[in-house]
C-alpha cells in the first residue's frame, strides 16, 4: 500500500491518513503534543534570514540590530541563532540582549545550534555534547523555550544503525540535561538521516525524553511528496519554520504553499511560533517584511 500523501490528499484532511501510514509503522516514544483550543501562530523571524549582514566579511549588522527589524516588522517573536552572537557570549550579555527583546515587546521564540552527533566516543563528541549543553545555559537566561538541535551525519567505518544508536544518546543526554533548564530540544529535519519524514520519525520513535521533539521546516524534505511528509511530523513539532521556497525530488524550485502549510499546522492543532527562514537572493531587510505579511494572511 501506498501511504504517501499528495497535496490533494492533504487538503482533503491527509493529516489522519498521515497518522495512520506512519502508525503502522512505528510505535512512539515520544506521542504526539497534547494541546488544547484551536490552533494559534505567533510569528518570528530566524536571525539566519540575516546571514550575510550578521556574519563574514560583508557583515554591517548586529544581533541587536536584528532584533530592532523583528520589532519594527510587527513580529511576537525573533529567534536568535548561535552563530551570529560573539565569539565571547557572557551572561551579562544574554541578559542585555533579553533587557532589548522585553523593551520591544518580542520573545526570544528560540535559538539554534549547528551540532553532529554522529561522532563516536571521544574529544570530537564530548565538544558537540558542550555546545548543545552550553546553549542549554544560555537559553536559560535568554528566556528562549527551544533549541533546533540536528541529529548530525554518519562518520566513515559507522553502520547505519551505529550512527543512529550514536544520535540518539547525544539526543537523550543533552534532553536530560535540557529538561533541568526547561528548555526543548527540537530536531530539524536537516538531510542525512533526517532527509525523510521515515528518518526523522525514527528519532522520535526511539529518544525517550519529555523535553525532545521535532522542528519542522518546510523546505527540508526533498520528496516526491513534500506536504504530506510535513503533514507526517507536524505532530510532533514545536517549532514551525517557513521557507519561501521548496525543492521535490525532482530539485526544481517552486514556492512555497503558504495556505497548505497553515492547514497543515491547523491540523495539527499547532499552537506556538511560525517562524520565517529567508534563504532567496535579495536583501533580507526588503524581502522579510513582504514575506511576513504573506504568511501572516495565509495563516489567518
Amino acid at each position: 500500500m501506498d501511504h504517501r500523501l499528495s497535496r490533494r490528499s492533504v487538503l482533503a484532511g491527509g493529516l489522519a491518513a498521515a497518522g495512520a501510514a506512519v502508525s503502522s509503522r512505528f510505535a512512539f516514544g515520544v506521542p504526539p503534543i497534547a494541546r488544547t483550543g484551536k490552533a494559534k501562530f505567533k510569528f518570528s523571524l530566524a536571525a539566519y534570514s540575516y546571514r550575510d549582514l550578521l556574519s563574514g566579511k560583508n557583515a554591517t549588522l548586529k544581533l541587536e540590530d536584528f532584533v530592532r527589524d523583528c520589532a519594527a516588522m510587527g513580529l511576537e517573536g525573533t529567534e536568535l541563532t548561535s552563530y551570529y552572537f560573539p565569539k565571547e557570549v557572557t551572561p551579562a550579555y544574554l541578559r542585555s540582549l533579553k533587557k532589548l527583546c522585553f523593551e520591544l515587546g518580542l520573545d526570544v521564540s528560540g535559538t539554534a545550534v549547528g551540532n553532529d552527533f554522529g561522532h563516536p566516543a571521544g574529544p570530537k563528541r564530548d565538544e558537540q555534547i558542550a555546545l548543545v549543553k552550553k546553549w542549554v545555559d544560555y537559553s536559560e537566561i535568554l528566556g528562549a523555550p527551544v533549541i533546533r538541535v540536528f541529529a548530525g551525519h554518519a562518520k566513515p567505518g559507522t553502520s547505519p544503525e551505529e550512527s543512529h544508536r550514536l544520535m540518539v544518546a547525544g539526543l537523550e543526554e543533552c534532553c536530560d540535561y535540557a529538561g533541568q533548564h526547561g528548555v526543548f530540544l527540537a530536531l530539524e529535519n536537516h538531510g542525512g538521516p533526517t532527509a525523510t519524514a521515515e528518518g526523522l520519525l525514527a528519532f522520535v520513535k526511539d529518544v525517550n525524553s519529555p523535553w525532545f521533539a521535532v522542528n519542522l521546516d518546510s523546505g527540508n524534505f526533498n520528496t516526491e511528496d513534500i506536504y504530506g511528509d510535513l503533514a507526517k511530523i507536524a505532530p510532533y513539532s514545536v517549532n514551525a519554520q517557513i521557507k519561501v521556497a521548496v525543492r521535490g525530488a525532482d530539485k526544481q524550485k517552486r514556492p512555497s504553499d503558504f495556505p497548505l502549510l497553515a492547514k497543515i499546522l491547523r491540523d495539527a492543532g499547532y499552537r506556538g511560533y511560525v517562524v520565517l527562514e529567508f534563504e532567496e537572493p535579495g536583501d533580507p531587510r526588503v524581502e522579510c517584511p513582504k514575506f511576513i505579511d504573506q504568511i501572516r494572511a495565509a495563516f489567518a
